[in-house]
């Protein structure tokens, strides 16, 4: 195995590891073990608060772009917390201007959105806008994928739960456009920001660990 092998190997296996364990434990909570009802097939109907997977893999991802050691941490940790906000100030703002079915509004504040997240670098070098965007955008993501509550009808889980006629049991019913998981808008915040911090964590994490079972050079000349 040579050099770059050795180097790049044990960090490929902390991530590999670490993605195995996030990705089981993201689905169960959300599929399993925090659920409100059923989904069928042996999976839950999650809650209106549930893990986003992916999410994570995007925080996660811009720590290791970012320099991939303590500051980038705090950089990428800034760059969700300052994007998801941002994010949280224009949803109600975009479905109060225009509602289902025009865009406009949603583009509108998307745009002075955006805008605003660039003037901010004027404030200084330790603010990571490349880092971000990203977390402004997750938000969206989840926000389309989940309904787009309070722009269109049922987005927010409204009617999404339905009483079984012949039981007590919950089962899944119908949110905006026919899907399942239809969340509150503030809960898909709450969701993604929680997602993007979880993904720093990983991050940190497997910076460490694989610095740890990285062979060190005097080590390896010893062996040698």
């Amino acid at each position: 195995m040579g050099p770059r092998a050795k180097a790049i190997t044990p960090l490929a296996l902390v991530i590999g590891v670490l993605s195995f364990l996030w990705t089981e434990f993201a689905l169960n909570f959300t599929f399993h073990w925090v659920t409100v009802g059923d989904l069928g097939g042996g999976l839950g109907l999650p809650q209106n608060f549930h893990l986003v997977l992916p999410t994570a893999f995007i925080s996660w991802g811009l720590f290791f772009a970012a320099g991939g050691d303590n500051a980038a941490f705090g950089k990428v940790l800034t760059a969700c917390v300052i994007g998801s906000i941002g994010a949280l100030v224009v949803m109600p703002l975009a479905f109060t201007t225009a509602p289902l079915p025009d865009f406009w509004g949603i583009a509108l504040w998307v745009g002075v959105g955006a805008f605003v997240l660039v003037m901010i670098l004027i404030l200084g070098d330790w603010y990571y806008v490349a880092g971000t965007f990203p977390a402004f955008a997750s938000v969206f993501l989840w926000w389309i994928a989940t309904g787009l509550d309070g722009w269109a009808a049922n987005g927010g889980g409204v009617g999404n739960l339905l009483n079984a006629a012949t039981d007590d049991t919950v089962v899944a019913g119908t949110g905006a456009f026919g899907g399942v998981l239809s969340t509150p808008w503030p809960m898909v915040w709450l969701s993604s920001i929680v997602s993007l911090i979880c993904g720093c964590i990983l991050g940190i994490l497997s910076g460490k660990l694989a610095a740890a079972l990285t062979p060190k050079p005097a080590a390896a000349a010893e062996a040698a």
